[in-house]
């Protein structure tokens, strides 16, 4: 059984930042592609950031430039740096892992930013 858990969410001004931690309890993590994805009141989920079992990344165009993904496959843990963070990046964050086609998810950790 997959378990996923979020850590590091929180309040914060208006650029400033703040770094999401999800620890995975999966075996052979380096296979899996991890993502972040985000969910506003009122909006469905999105996914703002991936990295691939190699490595590669992507993220949403709302979060370019902004927030970066990392993996550490010796710790089994999947990192979002937010920089510069925006009124609109409030929501609740939630980690993913996929793998073989399976999907599974965290309970979500809630970020808040004032202006």
């Amino acid at each position: 059984q997959v378990q996923l858990v979020e850590s590091g969410g929180g309040l914060v001004q208006a650029g400033g930042s703040l770094r999401l931690s999800c620890t995975a309890s999966i075996t052979t993590f380096d296979r899996a592609a991890m993502g972040w994805y985000r969910q506003a009141p009122g909006k469905p989920r999105e996914l703002i950031a991936r990295i691939t079992s190699t490595g590669t990344t992507n993220y949403a165009d709302s979060v370019k430039g902004r927030f970066t993904i990392s993996r550490d496959n010796a710790k089994n843990t999947v990192d979002l740096q937010m920089n510069n963070l925006k009124p609109e990046d409030t929501a609740v964050y939630y980690c993913n892992a996929e793998k073989y086609g399976v999907n599974s998810w965290g309970k979500g950790t809630m970020v808040t930013v004032s202006s």
